[in-house]
């Protein structure tokens, strides 16, 4: 059987092309094992003294606070500590093991005067090397480029998902010196943006977080030691309305901010020329090369980073020279930003102001100098990136929703109301949000955008039909395709046929955009947009070549950096004075860091210590890899059993089931043979015989986007959290076919001389559906119920995953399937 993955590293490598089975794949190779530290917890003076620290810094984990004061009237844990002083002693003892913040004071002229801005870092460098020295985290570093396939069956096909695997990584080890063996690459991934710290907005923090693109994406993007870490504060240009607005006024806010942020990249500038050697945890000494792979923001910080004028300039994307007029134009290209032209640029202003200032605003740039141009191998170009929470899920999207309201609202009372109660009775699932209201709410958090996004098509088919409301149509026609682009671009795998499916959709959106734009001049709707011309509408046509460039849109997602805002405000209203707030909030964060490094050590000591109770036999298990069940499928929320014949009185109320005893001897006598069980007589159920109902179900299964295990949690429950809850699955129906199906009963039983058995009766949708215009327009998939009575059984092992469904209001028992989900879902359809 030939290989089903390849993989060609970079020739500096000096690696031969790798190729595995599918059970071998992304499995790193043996390695050494990091010592086990006996007393990890140090320079803590007891284990119960460091747990202890944890909970002190969260208030709500009583749970935990209770378990210690279980462990120490047992005598399983001690607690030396006697007072706050000393607990904060021993945090400040733990955290000399890190690399510490300090302050720095930078000095700008402004109006021929000089002003100092204060900014506290700690430099990216050091926080590298605390991160190299981790032997937790050192298994997993990856340094070479590495192109990676799939054999589909005919050929091998490239694909595209971490940092690694993307061009960059690969042209900037070809740039490496040569003579010098072992050189790598050492990427960084900078975000930075403002944070409101107070109620009323007026304290802000101006964090800087970073992460390792060495580190595979779970660790990278994790909440763990090696995930996203904040290292610099920067100062914060303080408001003036008599300034604002001013050229020199917006200049000092640039220069502020690049002369402070090299503070944090010093050692980076000088390594990046120079490479730095180290030694890793298998003895194998490496030139590293820092490289700032990846610039994670929004598109206000991007303009800062890039040093674009940003909406106001004449070129107002930070990655091409896209003009301000051309921004809603998808089918048309501009040129790259390059830093030598920038750098060129700069250069004539140096010597002719006049002059350059022309060159600069043709080119929407501040005559500023980057401090990214220091660093060698980083071009801020390169850098920065398509972040969909702002870009899309809180940007475009978000300006969508406020034309559909609009239009909404022009149609009256009548038609906001049916939406309104369409989105309420939206199906419940897991990780999205439910929305009881929409029209007159809005919201900060683009988390919520992206889910009302997935939902907010399907309510409102049939009221903006095109004779109700042909700009309402049209602009329907819009969110389709731009909820076919989000799904395609948020895949966490790509492919060449993937990545032509973004730039085919584009255009797709381009047309249809345009489309809306002409039918909102025509329509007697008030004050809908006719000006698309923002950076929001165009920053998606780069994706494409993000991806190509750096890997899948995860990796410069701003999401896992958002999060950490959450701690900083909180550590501001529950654990400062309101005094000097940037030095504490920083301890207080570094504290926090130094116990994520020291628990991590004691869980290794605690799997250790777990092995070694196992014995010698124990550890020549896959013990690795935790089993939650056996099987793809596990049954939860037992209620107490019932006869069968007591099932069938649900029948009563019920038409799925009238008939369940003699339905169910029937499927037994019929299918079982089918699963391989040879039945010597016909089988009959005794009217008392025990069914065992359960009402939730988990299930496992591969993804179709890159084969990792996802899990779905399906509940079939009358009364859950207060009303009935019936999910949807998708079931391989037979061999050959697949079906969506509507939970109705879950249980298990056993049979005779047969034993145990999980089955689910459920209504099939695989009624015959009549063409629909509207299933083609938007790309829609439609499925109709057969009737209740035609209920089937079918072994839980059939189940292949959890589907949301949504009513057709229009037509009865037809539904809609919500591919949008997620990115599996989305590449099924495709496929069905």
């Amino acid at each position: 059987m030939p290989s089903e993955f390849k993989m060609e590293y970079h020739p500096r490598s000096a690696r031969a092309t790798l190729y595995q089975m599918f059970d071998e794949f992304s499995i790193t190779q043996e390695m050494q094992h990091a010592p086990v530290d006996k007393e990890p917890w140090r320079p803590f003076r007891s284990r119960g003294d460091f747990e202890f620290s944890e909970i002190a810094l969260n208030k709500s984990q009583i749970n935990a606070l209770l378990e210690l004061i279980s462990r120490i009237a047992q005598g399983q844990a001690q607690i030396t500590l006697k007072n706050e002083t000393d607990l904060s002693r021993a945090w400040d003892n733990a955290a000399a093991e890190l690399t510490p913040f300090s302050k720095h004071e930078v000095p700008v002229i402004y109006k021929r005067k000089e002003q100092e801005f204060e900014v506290h870092t700690r430099p990216v460098w050091d926080w590298a090397l605390d991160l190299l020295d981790n032997p937790l985290l050192a298994p997993h570093f990856v340094w070479d480029a590495c192109r990676v396939y799939k054999h589909n069956g005919t050929d091998f096909e490239h694909f595209f998902n971490e940092p690694w695997t993307g061009d960059q990584w690969w042209d900037i080890q070809s740039s490496l010196p040569p003579d010098v063996e072992n050189t790598v690459p050492f990427c960084f991934i900078l975000y930075a943006d403002k944070s409101k710290l107070s109620s009323h907005g007026t304290i802000k923090g101006y964090p800087v977080v970073v992460r390792c693109a060495n580190l595979p994406v779970d660790i990278r993007n994790g909440e763990g030691f090696g995930g996203g870490r904040v290292v610099g504060w920067l100062p914060i240009v303080s408001d003036d309305a008599a300034e604002e607005g001013k050229l020199g006024y917006t200049m000092l806010k640039r220069i502020v901010w690049h002369e402070s942020f090299f503070k944090l990249l010093e050692h980076v500038a000088q390594h990046s020329k120079t490479g730095y050697s180290h030694k890793g945890y298998n003895g194998i000494p490496r030139w590293l090369f820092p490289v700032i792979l990846i610039l994670s923001a929004d598109y206000e910080e991007q303009c800062m980073m890039s040093l674009i004028h940003g909406r106001s300039g004449k070129c107002p994307c930070p990655v091409c020279l896209v003009p301000l007029a051309e921004l809603h134009n998808l089918s048309k290209s501009y040129p790259i930003r390059t830093v030598e032209e920038a750098q060129e640029a700069l250069r004539i202003y140096g010597c002719s102001k006049a002059e350059g200032e022309q060159i600069l605003k043709v080119l929407g740039l501040r005559p500023v100098a980057s401090v990214f141009w220091l660093i060698l191998r980083s071009s801020p170009d390169d850098a920065l990136s398509l972040d969909r929470l702002h870009s899309l899920h809180a940007g475009l999207w978000k300006h969508l929703l406020e034309e559909l309201k609009k239009i909404l609202a022009s149609l009256g009372r009548d038609a906001q109301e049916a939406f309104e109660k369409s989105i309420a009775n939206f199906p419940r699932w897991r990780h999205l949000t439910h929305f009881e209201s929409v029209i007159n709410i809005t919201f900060t958090d683009g988390n919520k955008y992206q889910d009302l996004s997935k939902q907010t098509l399907y309510p409102a088919l049939n009221i903006l039909t095109h004779r109700a409301s042909p700009v309402g149509h049209q602009l329907l026609r819009v969110i389709s395709s731009y909820l076919q682009l989000d799904s395609w671009i948020g895949l966490d795998l790509h492919t060449e046929r993937t990545l032509a499916a973004i730039d085919t959709e584009l255009l797709v959106f381009d047309a249809e955009l345009k489309a809306y734009i002409t039918c909102a001049e025509e329509s007697e709707v008030e004050k809908l947009k006719l000006d698309w011309n923002f950076p929001k509408t165009h920053l998606w046509k780069h994706v494409v070549r993000d991806i190509r460039l750096k890997g899948v849109a995860r990796n410069y997602s701003t999401r896992p950096n958002e999060k950490l805002h959450g701690p900083l405000k909180d550590t501001y209203h529950h654990r400062t004075n309101g005094k000097d707030i940037a030095k504490q909030i920083l301890r207080i964060d570094h504290h926090k860091f130094t116990l994520k490094l020291l628990r991590e050590r004691v869980n290794t000591l605690d799997e250790h210590c777990r092995l070694q109770a196992l014995g010698d036999g124990g550890l020549d298990e896959d013990i690795d890899v935790p089993v939650a069940f056996n099987g793809h499928v596990k049954l939860g929320s037992p209620v107490p059993p019932l006869d069968i014949l007591g099932v069938e009185s649900h029948g009563q109320t019920d038409r799925a089931f009238q008939s369940f005893r003699q339905k169910f001897s029937e499927f037994i006598n019929n299918a079982l043979p089918t699963y391989g069980h040879q039945l010597t007589s016909w089988v009959t159920f005794p009217g008392d015989f025990k069914i065992h109902e359960h009402r939730y179900l988990k299930v496992n299964y591969e993804l179709a986007v890159d084969w990792r295990q996802n899990t779905d949690h399906l509940w079939c429950n009358p009364k859950f959290h207060g009303r009935p809850r019936f999910d949807h699955a998708l079931i391989q129906l037979t061999a050959e076919k697949t079906a969506f199906v509507q939970l109705i009963f879950m249980f298990r039983c056993h049979i005779s001389n047969l034993g145990p058995f999980e089955f689910a009766l459920v209504q099939p949708y695989t009624a015959r559906v009549g063409p629909h215009r509207t299933d083609s327009t938007f790309k829609l998939t439609r499925v109709k119920a057969v009737p209740r009575s035609s209920s089937i059984f079918v072994p839980l092992k059939s189940f292949i995953r959890g589907a949301v469904l949504v009513p057709d209001s229009e037509h009865q028992d037809e539904y809609f399937i919500v591919d949008h989900i997620d990115g599996d879902m989305f590449l099924r359809m495709k496929h069905i």
